[in-house]
């Protein structure tokens, strides 16, 4: 079902941490993962890691991420 959030928890810098996304994004960030053949885990720390605007939630810049992914085919 499309718009409802899936809330997933990671430990980032040593602190825990939770991220809701729809599950269309957390399947393009798997998918970017498998294909990087790294751990989603790590996808999602370097993504939390390089923010350049620390205020930008993590959340939106794995949406930005995704819709990367997706526009350059993956």
């Amino acid at each position: 079902m499309a718009g409802h959030l899936v809330k997933r928890s990671f430990t980032l810098a040593g602190h825990r941490t939770s991220v809701a996304l729809e599950p269309e994004f957390w399947a393009v960030l798997e998918a970017e993962a498998v294909r990087r053949g790294e751990p989603l885990l790590r996808l999602v720390a370097a993504t939390d890691a390089g923010r350049d605007d620390p205020d930008l939630p993590l959340a939106s810049a794995l949406r930005v991420l995704a819709l990367g992914v997706a526009r350059n085919g993956g």
